[in-house]
Order: structure tokens, then C-alpha cells, then sequence
């Protein structure tokens, strides 16, 4: 296909940032958004320039001239779009956290290899510039064997049940929000982790306000993360080697800098600035992948999802949270 045309499911704070980003896309285009409310659908619309406006989002997967749906509902509401949507035959980016459980997560990812259809998890920070040289230095053996990361990333938001970060019913607490973004990191740079540790603060909805979490591996490797809603933190992540280590400056999750300080050299300072908000990176990836007609990507493939989602299933029991999945029909 010339043109890859793009869906918005979610006409939210995030979705507006994300298509702004779509002018630096080769070969995209977003024609259609799809919301609950049909006002906030044509208001999107027209501030976007977007030619559709959906009342549902059945409405847009029954869309002919949509090939790929942005997911950007909150997250209990991804498992029933994603699912139908892959049923539909469209390709889907679905934004972090994926789900707010490992059997929702499983079920699709069943979905997209069942079907052929291209899923993946919308984890920009992958496919920023500076982590993806940086896993290049790591892969060249530029700071040895990786033993270790440490990742944080808080927010102070605000103290209000009905608020997104507070509210269960539409997938609040640190660790979906946030805490997602170090928990992926992490295992991007060392793999599943053995053993998973968090010790946290629950709110009285029943949320997590914030945690700390390890990881352990046989081999004696360990990531040491922290996440808050309850204080702002720097949002710095280093990488460990036996050789030397790689900074990744603040904020780590969408960084324009990292620094690598190799025993016997100078700290080497990197500095690849992002195209656009950020997102161009991602959406790019998607673009080319759907129009390749590859059923997943190789730098943010679906098993790294699924593993991620039960970290994050580990770190829920442990603090006693009871996440409130969505039904898996619209």
C-alpha cells in the first residue's frame, strides 16, 4: 500500500500530542478518530484536520479506509478494541500500559498470531534516537557484560479518587501510568528477570501510589526501579556494565542524551535529538512494518510485552492491587 491510513481510537490529552506527529510520517495519514461522544469525535476532528468523525468505535473498525487504529482509551478499555479490532483484520498501536493484566494481554497477543493481523505495545522509548545507539554501544560490548539498571520515574499528581490516576475503573495507580515505562526498560536491557520484589503504597481506592521494585537473575544481574504518583522524581536510568556504564538523562522514557563512561576514557556525551514530540519514531516503525505486511516489530515484539505485563502482574500481587480488566466484547 502507498498511503497507510491511520485510526484514532481515544481522543485524548495523549492521542492530541500523538498525531501531531503524524506530518513527520512517511506515507501516513490519519483519516478517521472514533470516541464515545460523538462532540468530542468531531471537535478532535476538526482540530486535527481529520476527515471522519466516529460516535463509536465499532463505527471506526467497520471503517473501510482505516488500515491501523492508535488505541488510546484508558487501558482497561484496550483489551475489548484491540481484540475486535484484530478480528476486523486492522493492525493496532496500542498505548502502555497494554493491558492491566497478563491474561489480557496473552489473549490478544494469541489474537494477532492467530489472525496474522500486526499488534504492538505504542513504548516510544524504544525507538527514541538515543536508546537505540545506546543498545547499539551495549550490543558492540562498549561497556561489557550488563550486570545491572537502575531506572526511576515519579510524578506529583493529583490527590483525587476520581481522577485517571486515582481511579481503578479506568486503570489508575503508579504502576500502569508510570511505572510501566522502568519495568520495560529494564527488561529491554537484561531480559525476564527470575524474581520480582516490590514493596509499595497502596491508595484507599485501592491504586498504587508508588513502589519499589527488583529484579533478580540467576546469573546475580538486578534492576532496582522506583515509581510514584505521591513525588516527582529526576527520571534518570543508568545501564551497568562490567566495563563501564551508560547514563540515560533525564527523562529517561523519551531522552535526547545519554552518557558513556567506559573505564580508561573520557565520559562520551551522545546527543541525537527526537523528531517531532517523540512519537514520529514509533508511528514510523508501524507504518513500515503494516506496509511491509510484517505481523509484528522486531524492537518491540509482542513476547516482550507479554513479559512485561506479568512483571507488572507480579508487582500487583505483591501490593495487594486487584486490577479492574475490561470485558473483552464493545
Amino acid at each position: 500500500m502507498s498511503i497507510v491510513r491511520w485510526g484514532v481510537v481515544g481522543p485524548g490529552r495523549i492521542a492530541s500530542k500523538v498525531v501531531q506527529d503524524f506530518p513527520h510520517v512517511p506515507g501516513a495519514e490519519v483519516v478517521a478518530v472514533a470516541s464515545r461522544s460523538a462532540e468530542r469525535a468531531r471537535t478532535f476532528a476538526a482540530t486535527h484536520g481529520i476527515g471522519r468523525a466516529h460516535d463509536s468505535y465499532r463505527a471506526i473498525i467497520e471503517d473501510d479506509g482505516v488500515d491501523v487504529l492508535y488505541i488510546a482509551t484508558p487501558h482497561p478499555q484496550h483489551r475489548a478494541v484491540t481484540l475486535a479490532a484484530l478480528r476486523a483484520g486492522k493492525a493496532v498501536l496500542v498505548e502502555k500500559a497494554f493491558t492491566v493484566t497478563p491474561a489480557a494481554t496473552r489473549e490478544i497477543a494469541e489474537l494477532a498470531a492467530k489472525t496474522g493481523v500486526f499488534a504492538m505495545e505504542a513504548m516510544w522509548t524504544r525507538f527514541m534516537p538515543t536508546i537505540v545507539r545506546a543498545r547499539e554501544l551495549m550490543a558492540d560490548g562498549a561497556i561489557g557484560s550488563a550486570v545491572a539498571v537502575q531506572a526511576d520515574l515519579g510524578v506529583r499528581a493529583p490527590i483525587d479518587p476520581e481522577d485517571r490516576f486515582y481511579n481503578p475503573v479506568i486503570g489508575g495507580g503508579a504502576l500502569f501510568d508510570v511505572g510501566v515505562y522502568p519495568i520495560s526498560f529494564a527488561q529491554m536491557v537484561l531480559g525476564t528477570p527470575d524474581s520480582v520484589t516490590a514493596h509499595g503504597v497502596l491508595a484507599p481506592g485501592g491504586v498504587d501510589v508508588e513502589e519499589a521494585v527488583l529484579f533478580g537473575y540467576p546469573d546475580g544481574r538486578s534492576a532496582s526501579l522506583f515509581a510514584s504518583l505521591r513525588c516527582a522524581t529526576p527520571g534518570q536510568a543508568r545501564m551497568l556494565g562490567t566495563d563501564g556504564w551508560i547514563d540515560v538523562l533525564p527523562r529517561f522514557h523519551h531522552p535526547d542524551t545519554v552518557i558513556l563512561c567506559r573505564a580508561g576514557h573520557e565520559p562520551e556525551t551522545i546527543t541525537l535529538p527526537h523528531t517531532g514530540g517523540g512519537y514520529t519514531h514509533e508511528l514510523r516503525e508501524v507504518t513500515e512494518c503494516v506496509r511491509a505486511g510484517r505481523p509484528e516489530s522486531a524492537v518491540m515484539p509482542l513476547a516482550d510485552t507479554i513479559a512485561v505485563q506479568d512483571i507488572m502482574g507480579q508487582v500487583a500481587d505483591q501490593l495487594g492491587m486487584v486490577p479492574q480488566e475490561g470485558p473483552a466484547e464493545l
